[in-house]
């Protein structure tokens, strides 16, 4: 389970630094294999393997003849990159991918549970006030009876 976020730097070179807490974690749960893609939101997802592959077979199964299931494929299915980590437990972030998110020096680590959304720092924040402005509006349907 991933969760929490965490602000982070990009190297000279591309490279994420993932931390610790989570390395082994996303190394035992892919045997080292891991899945970038871009997202519609414009940030990027980041998938152990095996988690990502019957997301990936289900956006295949759908019609390339209809508008929307073919431009989803092209998002996720035409942007994913494995990679690996690194023995520093870095993950190389092609430039493709970074140049999509707009992704600089500071990015953020975004815990979803079965994977990480990984987000420019000016597209997080922008992220944090749009939950902020919805006010009273924030729980989407069936949510209605969370209790925190």
């Amino acid at each position: 389970m991933f969760q929490g976020a965490a602000a982070l730097s990009l190297d000279a070179k591309g490279r994420l630094a993932i931390p610790a807490r989570h390395r082994e974690a996303l190394a035992s749960a892919a045997d080292g294999r891991l899945v970038l893609t871009a997202h519609p939101h414009r940030c990027l997802l980041l998938y152990p393997e095996p988690a990502w592959a019957p997301i990936r077979d289900q956006v295949l199964a759908a019609s390339s003849f209809n508008v929307q299931a073919a431009a989803i494929k092209r998002l996720l299915v035409g942007h994913a990159r494995e990679e690996e980590m690194d023995a520093a437990g870095r993950l190389l972030v092609a430039p493709e991918l970074r140049q999509f998110a707009q992704l600089e020096k500071q990015v953020w680590l975004v815990g979803q549970g079965s994977h990480f959304e990984i987000w420019s720092d000016a597209g997080w924040q922008k992220q944090q006030e749009a939950v902020f402005a919805l006010g009273d509006q924030f729980l989407p349907p069936g949510l209605e009876n969370l209790a925190l």
